[in-house]
């Protein structure tokens, strides 16, 4: 991989992280259009340590949020941090369920499979045009709510399924206020990457060759300060804006991958 192509995935990946687009799709997308051939493991390696950027990005953002929950979560009380946290623990439940037992199936779609890609990002479309139907509410995320939430995070996985699109609209569809539902997904998110890095570094499945060194560390870069830019701007812009929006953007690009993936097997 060229170090400038790893420059350009990097930005793609904190600008599109903190939008309902799908930053995996557009991964894909990119990394196809760039004319990048690795082998699933290696693509989604790269994958990996982009998302692990953009947690960077959001602890910086959120970490006023973040310190407050576990300081009150070190009064050791059953107070609304330690519920909240709580909450984030049932959420990520699904999505480590598939990461121990689906890893190598899912790995497979991180391959360039542009069509699978663009027919991801219509249900994306589906998702957030349903949740720009939903009605205003002041309701917070609920137990029960958060593990449904967790199952559309574990569902996003698949390339061209946004998560913060999926997860948003879930808890919107779910009555959730619109900021808290925000709040929620971009935290929600945090450990499962964290925990997923600590997985591989431990059992040796993150092994990084001399050559793709230098362009990994360029593309973390541009996503960690991409994500901090899109991520203090984007969020009030996911808050204000309509979902439809978004949905109208990922049925054009979902349109086109899909146009792309057959003329260009």
């Amino acid at each position: 991989m060229e170090t400038i192509d790893a420059i350009i995935l990097g930005i793609i990946q904190g600008l599109t992280e903190f939008l309902p687009v799908s930053s995996s799709g557009h991964l894909e997308l990119g990394k196809a259009i760039l004319g990048d051939h690795s082998v699933p493991e290696e693509s989604l390696l790269f994958t990996v340590v982009l998302h692990f950027a953009t947690a960077l990005s959001t602890i910086v953002v959120f970490r006023k949020d973040i310190w407050e929950i576990i300081s009150g979560l070190l009064q050791f009380k059953w107070n609304e941090e330690s519920q909240f946290s709580l909450k984030i623990i049932i959420s990520m439940l699904p999505a480590v369920f598939i990461g121990l037992f689906f890893e190598e199936q899912l790995e497979a779609f991180f391959g360039g499979n542009i069509r699978f890609v663009g027919f991801m990002l219509l249900i994306t479309a589906v998702l957030l045009y349903f949740a720009d139907k939903a009605k205003d509410t002041d309701k917070k995320v609920s137990f029960g709510s958060a593990f449904i939430v967790g199952i559309s995070q574990a569902i996003a996985m698949l390339p061209g399924i946004s998560r913060s699109g999926a997860t948003i609209s879930t808890s919107v569809l779910l009555g959730v206020d619109k900021s808290k539902a925000a709040r929620f997904s971009f935290l929600m998110v945090v450990p499962l990457i964290f925990g997923k890095i600590a997985k591989d570094l431990m059992s040796g499945e993150l092994s990084f060759n001399g050559e793709n060194n230098f362009a990994m560390a360029a593309g973390f870069i541009a996503a960690f300060v991409a994500g901090l830019a899109a991520c203090t701007w984007m969020i009030q812009l996911v808050r204000k804006s309509k979902l439809s929006y978004f949905a109208i953007y990922c049925l054009i690009v979902g349109l086109i991958a899909i146009i792309y993936g057959f003329t260009n097997p």
